[in-house]
């Protein structure tokens, strides 16, 4: 528990973004070792009647409509604590390991966001996406814990508030899945380091409430366009797009429903530094 490291309990907080997923919350809320905010997404399972009467401890910031990601920036500003770990309905953080990601934090000032290792399911197997990050081909920075990214998985990192804040948080524009990539980004713009600690874990029980495999690889390929309108040089921009239609239908359907949402990216576009875009395009190789 967080007694085991002094101070750490009352520099985090957990913010959790949930909709329609009553039972998910209920079995993960009492795993979490520090305060939690959670951020309901307009649910009308009874999400946040159920989640008031079961954990009064948690407070609980109910939206009448579906805000997507920025539901968790909405999350982040009622936190008011220096570091917000991010958890979702269905994933927490290992017994006393967020306590020791925050003292990562604290022992590396310039590392803006923390990605921990995930481990899925009851078999607990490492999700794929560890060995990925493990394996960077971005190196290591000298005064970074682990290897550097320009991605992580929002179910299972831990945010610097005052980074976070600066790189603008979650934005409106995109959504759900994918979200994740353009903050990362700007995180890095700012100079910001991001890093995979392999030594931390997070547990992820996926929900049973889910969407189709399809529409999740559509509404990926619809966040890679969209943050790419919002950050990518008007090349890499285009290869991006050359990739969407490339992935076939998945890559049409994220096509099709980034269209939509263009005049709201293009409001917000600020191309990256070229240090920024020469890790992107590392990664794309």
């Amino acid at each position: 528990m967080f007694s085991e490291l002094d101070g750490a309990r009352s520099a985090v907080t957990c913010v959790v973004a949930s909709r329609n997923r009553r039972g998910d919350l209920l079995a993960s809320l009492p795993r979490h070792e520090a305060p939690v905010v959670l951020v309901d997404n307009g649910s009308t399972d009874g999400t946040v009647d159920a989640v008031r009467a079961a954990h009064p401890e948690v407070t609980v910031v109910p939206l009448d409509h579906n805000a997507g990601a920025l539901a968790r920036t909405l999350g982040v500003e009622r936190a008011g604590t220096p570091f917000v770990a991010f958890t979702d309905d269905d994933s927490w953080w290992a017994p006393g390991d967020l306590a020791r990601a925050v003292e990562v934090m604290r022992a590396h000032p310039r590392l803006g966001l923390l990605a921990a290792r995930v481990l899925v399911g009851e078999e607990e197997e490492v999700d794929p996406m560890c060995s990925e990050m493990a394996e960077s081909p971005l190196g290591t920075d000298p005064d970074l814990p682990g290897p550097s990214l320009l991605g992580f998985a929002a179910c299972a990192a831990l945010v610097r508030t005052d980074a976070f804040t600066t790189a603008g948080g979650f934005d409106p524009v995109v959504r759900f899945p994918g979200e994740e990539e353009r903050l990362a980004l700007d995180l890095a713009a700012a100079g910001w380091g991001l890093a995979y600690v392999d030594e931390v874990t997070v547990h992820h029980h996926p929900s049973v409430r889910r969407e189709p495999p399809a529409d999740r690889q559509a509404g990926i390929w619809r966040s890679r366009l969209l943050t790419a309108v919002m950050r990518y040089p008007a090349r890499d921009l285009a290869g991006q797009l050359v990739r969407a239609l490339g992935a076939g239908r998945p890559g049409r359907r994220g096509l099709a429903g980034a269209l939509p949402r263009v005049p709201a990216a293009l409001r917000r576009r600020r191309v990256l530094p070229a240090s920024v875009m020469t890790g992107v395009r590392e990664l794309q190789k």
